[in-house]
């Protein structure tokens, strides 16, 4: 009885399997881009082949090895270079190094929500249509990817449509002879400034105009790329800033950059032969107990007020992993006057607010003007009251006007009682990448940690000058 019921529904349902083989088949023959069961491609294969066809992609030059930055910037910096270490191309970077235009948090961006793809060369395992073997393959490639040599990035072509100048028509020409006169250097390779207090080096949140983007808009000169930031200086300190003109200086001088930083910690620190050199003069409230030193303290992030600001002290345990070692060298270069003493400060490395962390909390002579990390001080701040004082006759700032982007430079002496930050990067050593490029397309057999360097200077800024006159009178 059991059996004759199993046979009953094996015949009850073997209508229903053929009406639904039947509705598969009409509707595959309906289909208007059908594929034979021979020839089966993913949902992925068909999207990138519609969306190529339909032209939806930005493509950017195939990848070809470049002039190798790493290498150069290590032999300029005196360092050693092993060639198993050698960083390889990633996917970010090449998109970088072809659309310098782009933000690097847009790009970033795209790379984030899986927007970028790569077009490989033929593999054996390339797909086939009719069979033909298809010339490309389009996969969604990661950021830190590794280029190949033949490799093409496609880019969604709504990246076409930002706009190449954001704040143009806000700039005009007093903004842009104001700038020119801020350069203090330029060569084949790289572009000086000397960069005023209270502007900042790089826009974010709040900030509407910073040094690398008008930069970008009005020194360029006669070169199709903008100038590109290899360090930072803080918006209230001033001085030095080196850029790169071209994407092949800029990755050279952030190679020598690094391995200044890497170089003192892994060499003497007393070595006299460093071809990156940088020299601070900075104004403190009271006076060193040595003339003159090294420092070496760790430097860590602290998160404050329920994550709302941030700063940077020192960290006792230097086994913290999220330490960093900051070497500073000082010393007193003025006799202590009203309680305040000028030092010169020579970083040997590179960290965030490093010279200013290290006066306050190490030294206990904080910067003058430095409210973040010498607030305490500055509660007992009295400003000098001195008449007699004449500015010198070498500002180059217009007096009693206002100024391009927002800056007032005519305040912030040691006479007023708000004085602005005392701390200027007034000389740096560098590397000539100019020549140093220009020896490497003649020949490679230079030695470039022979070449002379670069000797930069920049005068100080208005309150800087008067501060110092009135302490030297």
């Amino acid at each position: 009885m059991l059996r004759g019921s199993r046979l009953q529904y094996t015949a009850a349902v073997k209508p229903t399997f053929s009406y639904k083989f039947l509705i598969s088949g009409f509707r595959n023959h309906h289909q208007p881009y059908s594929s034979t069961a021979a020839e089966p491609i993913t949902a992925e294969e068909r999207e990138n082949r519609i969306e190529k066809k339909e032209g939806k992609w930005v493509t950017l030059p195939p990848f070809t090895p470049t002039l190798d930055a790493t290498t150069i910037g290590k032999k300029l910096a005196g360092g050693s270079f092993d060639a198993d270490t050698e960083s390889a191309t990633t996917a970010l970077k090449w998109v970088l190094r072809c659309c310098p235009n782009l933000p690097r948090s847009l790009v970033q961006k795209l790379f984030r929500l899986r927007q970028v793809r790569r077009e490989f060369s033929n593999t054996p395992n390339d797909f086939s249509i009719g069979g033909q073997t298809q010339g490309f393959r389009l996969r969604r490639v990661a950021a830190k990817d590794v280029m190949n040599v033949g490799d093409r990035i496609f880019l969604p072509i709504t990246v076409q449509d930002l706009p190449s100048r954001k704040h143009e028509s806000q700039f005009n020409e007093e903004a842009k002879n104001f700038l020119h006169n801020l350069e203090l250097y330029k060569d084949a390779a790289i572009i000086v400034f000397n960069k005023p207090p209270g502007m900042p080096v790089q826009g974010g949140i709040g900030i509407k105009q910073s040094l690398d983007e008008v930069a970008g808009l009005y020194c360029k000169y006669d070169y199709s790329e903008p100038p590109r930031l290899v360090h930072r200086l803080d918006r209230d300190s001033s001085g030095i800033l080196v850029m790169g003109r071209t994407q092949t200086s800029t990755r050279i001088l952030h190679s020598i950059f690094r391995e200044k930083t890497f170089g003192v910690l892994d060499d003497d620190i007393e070595n006299k032969n460093r071809t990156l050199r940088k020299r601070y003069l900075a104004l403190v409230i009271g006076s060193p107990q040595c003339p003159k030193g090294v420092i070496s303290a760790p430097l860590g992030k602290v998160v404050m007020d329920n994550g709302n600001s941030e700063r940077i002290t020192v960290i006792d345990n230097d086994k913290d992993s999220l330490s960093q070692l900051a070497i500073t060298e000082y010393r007193v270069i003025q006799p202590t006057c009203h309680g305040l003493t000028w030092l010169e400060l020579s970083p040997l490395t590179g960290r965030k607010h490093q010279l200013r962390v290290h006066c306050a909390e190490v030294l206990r002579t904080p910067i003058v003007g430095d409210l973040k990390y010498g607030w305490q001080a500055h509660k007992k701040w009295k400003p000098l009251t001195w008449s007699n004082y004449e500015v010198s006759s070498n500002d180059n700032l217009p007096a009693k006007r206002t100024l391009p982007y927002g800056l007032d430079l005519e305040k912030g002496s040691v006479t007023e009682k708000q004085p602005r930050l005392h701390l200027h990067c007034k000389q740096m050593l560098l590397p000539n990448i100019s020549l140093a490029l220009e020896l490497i397309e003649s020949s490679s057999d230079h030695d470039l940690s022979k070449l002379d360097s670069l000797e930069l200077t920049a005068p100080l800024p208005l309150h800087m000058q008067r501060s110092w006159e009135i302490l030297k009178s």
